[in-house]
């Protein structure tokens, strides 16, 4: 089959590989931005309903908690990356017997590993709060929240899976649905327990476990029951496919471990200065998902199209979908500056923060758009190395950038500059990051592009008899790149 039928008939299910990819980029985008976006506005109004009860030591203990909670959230989205690059390949190629396969492999092994982790964090979150700097003063309400939100761990990786399985279909909308169901579940539930029930902080926690059950119903109903791209899991398959998912999900969970420990690490520092600075640092936390859930969302959305057009050979396309991104990630970034700028004293107030709180909420909103932008291109660049065969890569980026790219700048610039110096530290790190992981990322293409093809015989025919492309999935060596 010539490369020009290839892309006026795409594999079933392989919906990038043709049309605008600035299209397919943004309306990936779009639509992960508005489940994602829902999400985290509805856990900053979770964490504005704590601050209106009056103490602030209840808002400086959520952070605290929040930020284990990304920790053990950091695992499942890794495995998530997993089911998304893998099915997407499969797709591309037109193996759905195999993506299938696939999915129910990696979705068995998301919710075995979430139950391991929930395990192992229960006995250990006072050690692990006192380690991130939480005092005697914020550690029993910071221990309670945890305990009652974390053992929701399990449905919430289910429901990244199931959502990783939408998007390596295409089915932009019912991607969202997973995230949007879990945000109007919580938008809810909070005032109704917090207020309404009296229940404070136990209630932002419940609400939290609900928001988790609702990801998983949602997303479980749109792979499994209107797609059926979730296979019956069997131990057989299970082992078989795990290496080449491990390969994929290991890395990526590392990768995705390092954020949390740069939060962790940037909330030792903030600790310092009080709890004024701890409360400001939470509302930060939260409000930088909000602001910036597109590119969350930019970076997950363009896993799938890279993965299709990979699995097409199509690196013209590949190259293209990387621009695309960077002109969606700069106008974002420029339209959420602008708004950071305009709303910042708003935000202050609406969270009642103390002067030294207020005054460091509205710097990170005058100059947070900058330090994000550099920030999205590193997601973008990560996004490429996990999807197309580098996931070492990216492991080796983030944490390049949680450690060298962060600790160093933000302690000399707290010491110069108390907390905003930290984040004008961060921001500079972040420059020098984000630039070079995207000159990375159009390297890898490249890369790919030169390697051959491997040929053991004729190519293989569908059940019509049209020849297909070479299984993507069989392209992967031992060391989960391809052949040279």
């Amino acid at each position: 089959m010539t490369p020009e039928a290839v892309r006026e008939v795409p594999p079933a299910g392989a919906a990038f590989v043709t049309g605008s990819t600035l299209r397919h980029v943004v309306v990936m985008g779009a639509t992960g931005s508005a489940g994602l976006m829902a999400v985290f506005a509805v856990d900053l109004l979770s964490l504005l309903y704590v601050s209106w009860l009056g103490d602030p030591l209840l808002t400086a203990a959520v952070g605290f908690a929040t930020i284990l909670q990304v920790f053990a959230v950091a695992i499942t989205v890794g495995l998530m990356i997993a089911v998304g690059a893998l099915v997407s390949r499969a797709l591309g190629a037109g193996e759905r017997g195999a993506a299938r396969r696939i999915a129910a492999s990696a979705l068995t092994l998301t919710l075995a590993t979430s139950l391991v982790v929930l395990a192992l964090m229960l006995p250990l979150i006072d050690p692990l709060l006192r380690l991130i700097g939480a005092g005697p003063d914020t550690l029993p309400a910071a221990r309670r929240f945890l305990l009652i939100s974390l053992p929701s761990l399990p449905l919430m990786a289910l429901g990244l899976g199931f959502s990783g399985v939408l998007r390596a279909v295409a089915d932009a909308r019912r991607a969202m649905a997973v995230t949007i169901g879990g945000a109007v579940a919580t938008a809810l539930l909070d005032p109704l327990l917090i207020f309404g029930l009296g229940l404070g902080l136990d209630g932002a926690a419940l609400s939290t476990a609900a928001a988790r059950l609702a990801f998983a119903v949602v997303g479980w109903h749109g792979a499994v029951r209107v797609h059926r791209m979730v296979a019956a899991p069997r131990r057989a398959a299970v082992l078989a496919d795990a290496p080449e998912i491990l390969r994929i999900a290991l890395p990526a969970v590392l990768t995705n471990l390092a954020p949390p420990v740069a939060s962790a690490f940037q909330a030792h520092i903030v600790a310092g200065f009080g709890t004024q600075a701890v409360a400001a640092n939470a509302v930060i936390e939260r409000l930088i998902p909000v602001a910036f859930g597109g590119m969350f969302a930019l970076s997950g959305a363009i896993g799938p199209i890279l993965g299709q057009n990979w699995g097409a050979r199509r690196f013209d396309r590949m190259r293209q979908v990387l621009r695309d991104a960077v002109l969606v990630t700069a106008l974002y970034s420029l339209a959420v500056w602008l708004a950071l700028f305009l709303g910042r004293g708003a935000v202050a107030q609406g969270f009642a923060l103390g002067p030294e709180a207020a005054q460091l909420v509205g710097f990170f909103c005058l100059v947070g758009g900058g330090v994000w932008f550099f920030n999205g291109l590193l997601f973008l660049a990560n996004a490429s190395f996990n999807n197309l065969g580098f996931p070492l890569l990216s492991t080796a980026v983030n944490w390049g950038r949680a450690t060298l790219g962060t600790m160093p700048f933000a302690a000399l610039g707290a010491h110069l500059g108390g907390p905003e110096g930290m984040i004008v530290g961060i921001g500079a790190g972040s420059l020098i990051f984000g630039s070079g992981a995207l000159i990375a990322a159009f390297r890898v293409v490249g890369i790919l592009e030169r390697r051959p093809i491997p040929r053991t015989g004729p190519a293989p025919r569908s059940n019509s008899g049209r020849e297909v492309g070479p299984d993507p999935l069989t392209l992967a060596g031992h060391d989960g790149h391809a052949h040279r």
